[in-house]
């Protein structure tokens, strides 16, 4: 095998797995707002409306933490090559 060949595969890895170790994390943390949410709303129905707002919010700043997971591998990947 070529050493260049060896040296793209094992970026081409390094990117991948930065991708899916972001994207779990990701998850994992959407997952907990939710639930975390719903145990509140179950609790307090009177600040249904704060609560839904405030999770919203949450989620859509851990969603961009996976783009910028994505984005940032794909620019160094095309970066290198």
């Amino acid at each position: 095998m070529d050493p260049t060949t060896l040296v793209r595969s094992v970026e081409a890895f390094g990117a991948v797995l930065a991708i899916l170790v972001g994207s779990a994390f990701c998850a994992i943390g959407q997952a907990r707002v939710i639930s975390n949410t719903m145990e509140s709303m179950a609790r307090q129905p009177e600040i249904l409306g704060e609560l839904r707002f405030t999770m919203i919010i949450g989620l859509a700043m851990i969603e961009s933490l996976a783009i910028y997971c994505l984005l940032v591998s794909l620019i160094l990947l095309l970066l290198k090559w």
